[in-house]
């Protein structure tokens, strides 16, 4: 019994040193834990007004929860004695080894921060960049995933992506579409030109009306065996590869209805026989 009562009264004596600390600990926690939440909670409203992408938003989200958290643990942890400067130090050291192992990881993350920050592309354009062209499938945290036209996955690391060149074509609603067209020396030019205008009035996708947008049909050189035309036109940006195909094959038939001839390179030799 006498035994019992020593142990109660150490018991009672520490509820009555530690007690206070302890509950005053676990209020801070209970109270710091639902200010987190709140805090994460307005910072994701905060970035999807702010048209931020959803991985993005998610990420941060969870990083900075966590962050928060480490830290209210760290002080909750000192409101009750217990000494956490070693344990900061330890953690130090092991934030400092981890990212020395994943130098890479942690650069191809930057990258991927930064694309869906800056957004020099979103997920359904199609880009050329490291190589590669191809549709965004998505924009993940490490890596993009690019669909190629015949329908392969890439997985692009996020850190070279960023930091090299990335051509969008889907960035503006119009492209222009450029053609050379050549005919021969003894055509007539003002048929040919007539025959592409043609052609260019008879397609509805081809821009015509827009200052800045009109369609440019010009004499650019006299090559070696033909007359090159340099035509310009300008359509919308989902229609670019259906007016390039269309026009090639419209202009040469129009061409052969008119009578203009594409001449192919030719070269006069000449023998002299030897007496």
């Amino acid at each position: 019994m006498e035994f019992d009562s020593k142990w109660i009264d150490h018991i009672n004596e520490l509820a009555m040193t530690h007690g206070p600390k302890i509950l005053m600990a676990l209020i801070v926690l209970w109270i710091g834990w639902k200010l987190i939440g709140v805090v994460t909670k307005v910072l994701d409203k905060g970035l999807e007004k702010s048209g931020t992408e959803l991985t993005l938003r998610k990420f941060l989200g969870s990083l900075i929860g966590s962050i928060l958290k480490v830290m209210l643990v760290i002080s909750v942890a000192s409101m009750i004695g217990i000494q956490t400067t070693s344990f900061i130090a330890v953690l130090g050291a092991a934030g400092l080894a981890v990212g020395l192992a994943l130098q890479g990881s942690l650069s191809n993350f930057a990258g991927g921060v930064l694309i869906l920050l800056f957004k020099p592309f979103k997920s359904g354009d199609f880009i050329e960049a490291q190589g590669i062209a191809g549709k965004v499938a998505d924009i993940q945290i490490f890596v993009t995933r690019i669909i190629t036209g015949d329908n392969k996955m890439i997985f692009v690391p996020n850190g070279p992506l960023a930091n090299g060149n990335i051509i969008n074509y889907s960035a503006q609603t119009h492209r222009r579409v450029d053609f050379v067209f050549g005919i021969g020396y003894g055509d007539s030019i003002d048929k040919a030109r007539d025959s592409i205008n043609k052609v260019i009035a008879a397609d509805e996708r081809i821009i015509r009306d827009e200052e800045g947008r009109e369609p440019l049909v010009v004499i650019s050189a006299l090559a070696d065996s033909s007359v090159n035309f340099t035509v310009r036109v300008w359509t919308k940006t989902e229609d670019y590869w259906g007016v390039y195909f269309a026009m090639q094959e419209n202009v040469k038939k129009t061409f052969d209805a008119d009578g203009v001839s594409i001449p192919f390179p030719q070269r006069d030799v000449h023998i002299h026989q030897a007496s």
